[in-house]
């Protein structure tokens, strides 16, 4: 069998450092975005984050159609919507509004996590007693039904909503994807037959990322003519040299936050997990992990790359570089564009 050709996309979250400002954080996105096509990347996704002095994207839906009116042909998307707090009847009407806007060119991923502290989510969620009364307090899995379902017209006669479509109806469905860092979200998106994206950006552990692609293809079910698909969204730094990259990267890492429920979040600062456990209400402890990025020269991060390709079995990777330095995180990806020839 020959060998997939390895495409490659962009995941941005935005990001605030020290010498900008908030407004500053958004227009680097779009200068990215603009730069990412030209320079050949597949897709350019942004993040959901509520209540951050770090990371600005809080309003995906918003951002990506400012980028597809910003741009001419990559794709652009989510990565993704955190839909436990919101209508996946409203979500599939506003992917699909941008999906009506740009044919062809939107994604919608789907998130797991709260995509922000314990009070934040409750802000976001005000309104949930009265959205538990009319959906019935449905799971997330069964909002990602109904939000499939919603999109591509296949509610059953049974469905409390049978009848209602969405307005308007794109040439075009969005592609919709999960995107997820445990086994459990792989075998979730084994079991709906969707595109399942890893992200080691968030839970920094390869073994866990093995365990939960070999729990998406394990459990995949041939679903609508679908076939398994697994992505992986990887901390990625590309300089000059391997020394100036492993500079960079030693900056960064992950802290896990532990509660006493027994539940498990990923934030990038101390001060955020102590926020986050305080507003949790309950016992927590949290520890301070490498954040396991790829980084090198271009040829030392190409082989890493195709490595965990071949590994992997997958033909896409989304690269999320996080450098203090707008112009130097342009630089990795111009860097990495160049050695793969994404240009052809």
């Amino acid at each position: 069998m020959a060998k997939v050709e390895l495409k490659l996309s962009v995941l941005d979250q935005s990001p605030v450092y020290d010498s900008e400002t908030e407004a500053e954080a958004l227009q680097h996105t779009i200068e990215l975005a603009q730069k990412a096509e030209a320079w050949g990347y597949n897709r350019f996704w942004v993040t959901e984050h509520h209540g951050s002095n770090k990371v600005m994207g809080s309003s995906p839906e918003v951002l990506v159609s400012h980028l597809l009116a910003k741009t001419d042909r990559i794709r652009v998307g989510s990565g993704g919507v955190m839909l436990q707090h919101y209508s996946p009847f409203k979500v599939a009407e506003n992917f699909s509004v941008l999906a009506s806007l740009a044919p062809g060119r939107v994604d919608l991923g789907i998130g797991r996590g709260p995509g922000g502290l314990p009070q934040t989510t409750a802000a976001l969620r005000s309104n949930a007693t009265q959205a538990d009364a009319t959906d019935g307090g449905k799971t997330f899995l069964e909002k990602l039904l109904d939000l499939e379902k919603f999109l591509h017209n296949r509610l059953e006669v049974s469905h409390p909503h049978h009848g209602l479509k969405l307005s308007p109806t794109p040439p075009q469905a969005p592609d919709l994807f999960l995107l997820g860092t445990t086994p459990s979200s792989g075998e979730m998106a084994a079991s709906v037959g969707m595109t399942y994206i890893f992200a080691l950006f968030l839970n920094s552990d390869e073994s866990v990322m093995w365990e939960a692609v070999k729990s998406y293809r394990s459990g995949f079910a041939d679903t609508n003519g679908a076939k398994a698909h697994a992505m992986l969204a990887l901390p990625v730094i590309v300089a000059d040299s391997d020394e100036e990259a492993a500079g960079y990267a030693s900056e960064i890492h992950v802290v896990r936050i532990l509660l006493e429920s027994g539940k498990t979040f990923t934030v990038f600062s101390v001060e955020a997990a102590e926020d986050f456990g305080n507003q949790s209400g309950e016992k927590f402890s949290y520890e301070i992990l490498p954040s396991n990025v790829i980084n090198g020269a271009p040829e030392t991060v190409r082989e890493r790359l195709c490595g965990i390709q071949n590994d992997y079995q997958i033909d896409e990777i989304f690269v999320v570089t996080a450098i203090d330095d707008f112009q130097k995180r342009l630089h990795s990806y111009e860097l990495l564009s160049r050695e793969f020839n994404l240009l052809g």
